[in-house]
């Protein structure tokens, strides 16, 4: 195992990863910019070194800097968390160069799975269900005789990245151009490559992701699905596991696709497998996800499986004690907190924390970074905290974590903390009869609930 290790983050995950390491007994060696220079990270880190100014660009994104402080600090691997640099094939091969271990997959299998189209082309190849859609990337004109041949609506997305950058929803003919050329400038801004490709939109459709384990001895373990339909703009803010929506066939049918996708492309480590559900049960993967996600509490908590200590094994050469199916039990629901102002369509909300309260009690985790007197920068994602519960059965974990949402106490920013507590409230999530449009639809009606 090692000894020391960078956590090339900030934020909630990087204090996740940093007492996960001295759980293990591991020195944690922090970076920060000076917009963090006072944030916890670097308090309770055993070493921390300033990367730059608070642009990411110039500090979190700079791979020469985080590898340097790896380096003058004698790490012997970096912890990449998830955004910035966790996809990043260049700084997978970069830590490789300076001896460091990436606690993730390899540059080459990374480099394949962020390129959409060649992933899709590969799991395909493993028997994996696909979303309708065109093979590779097309240009306008190619784009339009598929949307024809499809029906809309259809969905324009990036060839080379995910997040929802890139990616437009087009309802019609006449919508194309326009989408196109946006879609593609988004795109090239994000990732340096404008090209698109074609999918049908499933629609209702529910997004549920198989969550793996591999290891470098070709060992994989699954450990079920996640619900995270709840989303405003693609971006997640309600998880659980197990879904409500999925039958036990069609769990064990997308475990399977999962497992045989880590064998046929060579994956190892922490991943995701990223899937629209229809309402027959059908599913079709979207992406896979190559690094820790933010929602990975909820599979923690119904299987006792800790993975970021699963993944600092498996980086160190070790074997799954577990492989197949993990077990599971109960179930859990993560709320993200965000300093955003859901009346005024999600505005970040960036400003100084004058009263923080912690919810607390049986079955309740707080994922957090931000204490009173914490001033939330603008520069960074929004991200303050996440609220994880766990109880015996879905209606329990629904009960506390309204409970808990009511115990929290996070003053002088706007948050998503009423907003969380009115669709944990709905009928819709009570039944568990949703869909990736729930916020399209009631987001509006919640928004002003909120406000008043």
């Amino acid at each position: 195992m090692f000894s020391r290790v960078l956590v090339a983050n900030r934020g909630e995950i990087a204090v996740r990863v940093i007492r996960a390491l001295h759980e293990l007994e591991i020195e944690a060696v922090a970076v920060y910019s000076t917009a963090d220079k006072d944030s916890p990270h670097a308090r309770i880190a055993d070493r921390a070194v300033c990367l730059g100014p608070p642009p990411a660009a110039r500090s979190y994104l700079n791979i020469a800097s985080v590898i340097a402080a790896a380096a003058t600090t004698g790490c012997e691997a970096v912890h990449p968390g998830y955004g910035f640099l966790a996809e990043n094939p260049a700084f997978v091969s970069a830590c490789g160069e300076n001896d460091l271990v990436f606690i993730g997959p390899t540059a080459e299998v990374m480099t394949r799975m962020g390129a959409k189209v060649q992933a899709k082309a590969e799991l395909a190849r493993a028997h994996v269900p696909l979303v309708p859609g065109s093979d590779g990337a097309i240009d306008p004109a190619e784009a339009r005789s598929l949307a024809n041949e499809l029906g809309y609506p259809v969905l324009l997305k990036a060839s080379a990245g995910g997040g929802g950058k890139g990616m437009r929803l087009v309802e019609s003919d006449d919508e194309l151009e326009g989408a196109f050329g946006a879609a593609a400038a988004e795109a090239e801004a994000a990732f340096g490559d404008g090209s698109l490709y074609v999918e049908k939109l499933l629609r209702p459709a529910r997004h549920v992701e198989v969550q793996v384990l591999a290891d470098a001895h070709g060992n994989v373990l699954t450990l079920g699905e996640r619900e995270c339909s709840i989303q405003r703009r693609h971006q997640k803010l309600i998880e659980e596991s197990p879904s409500p929506g999925v039958s036990p066939e069609t769990r064990e049918a997308m475990e399977a696709a999962a497992e045989r996708a880590v064998k046929a492309i060579g994956y190892s480590n922490a991943g995701t497998f990223e899937f629209l559900l229809g309402p027959d049960q059908s599913f079709y993967f979207i992406e896979l996800n190559a690094r820790l996600q933010v929602e990975h509490p909820v599979s923690e908590l119904v299987t006792g499986i800790d993975l970021v200590r699963e993944q600092l094994r498996i980086a160190a050469g070790e074997r799954l004690h577990v492989v197949g199916r993990a077990p599971r039990r109960g179930h859990a629901i993560e709320i993200r907190i965000n300093a955003e102002d859901p009346s005024r369509d999600f505005a970040p909300s960036p400003g100084t924390i004058t009263t923080f309260r912690p919810p607390l009690g049986p079955g309740v985790r707080f994922d957090t970074f931000i204490e009173e007197g914490y001033t939330v920068p603008p520069f960074y994602d929004s991200l303050l905290a996440k609220l994880v519960v766990w109880d015996e059965d879905r209606p329990g974990a629904i009960a506390r974590a309204l409970r808990a949402l009511g115990e929290l106490v996070v003053q002088g920013v706007p948050t998503t903390r009423e907003l969380a507590t009115q669709i944990l409230r709905s009928e819709q999530f009570a039944t568990g009869r949703y869909s990736t449009s729930f916020l399209e639809e009631s987001g509006k009606r919640l928004a002003t609930v909120v406000a008043e």
